[in-house]
């Protein structure tokens, strides 16, 4: 059983950074590749970066590739989101999520992460 508790968002104007924290209760955390997801009131939620387990792989969203960058400490059981050239249209409540089946070819699929976060509020004003 993995736990996700996300931090680190609010307001912030258009150009603007923040970075997210999502800590994670468990011993195995550092089996689970870890992922980042965003919806937006009345919108699907959609995939915003991965990070495989071994710090090998990472994986970007093109709307994010470039600005965002995603990070994880096993040590500190914590994946990390720092988003700069923050844009309005990335405003959106942010997911971490935990899956041990996650690949290059489905990391965008929410249906191959086993846990969820609550979800922590980004509001990028023009």
């Amino acid at each position: 059983q993995v736990q996700l508790v996300e931090s680190g968002g609010g307001l912030v104007q258009a150009g603007g950074s923040l970075r997210l924290s999502c800590a994670a209760s468990g011993r195995t955390f550092s089996s689970y590749a870890m992922g980042w997801f965003r919806q937006a009131p009345g919108k699907e939620r959609e995939s915003v970066a991965a990070i495989s387990w071994s710090y090998d792989n990472t994986y970007y969203a093109d709307s994010v590739k470039g600005r965002f960058t995603i990070s994880r400490d096993n040590a500190k059981n914590t994946v990390y989101l720092q988003m700069n050239s923050l844009k309005p249209e990335d405003t959106a409540v942010y997911y971490c999520a935990a899956g041990q089946g996650v690949y290059s070819w489905n990391w965008r699929q929410t249906r191959g992460y086993d846990y969820w976060g609550q979800g922590t509020q980004v509001t990028v004003s023009s």
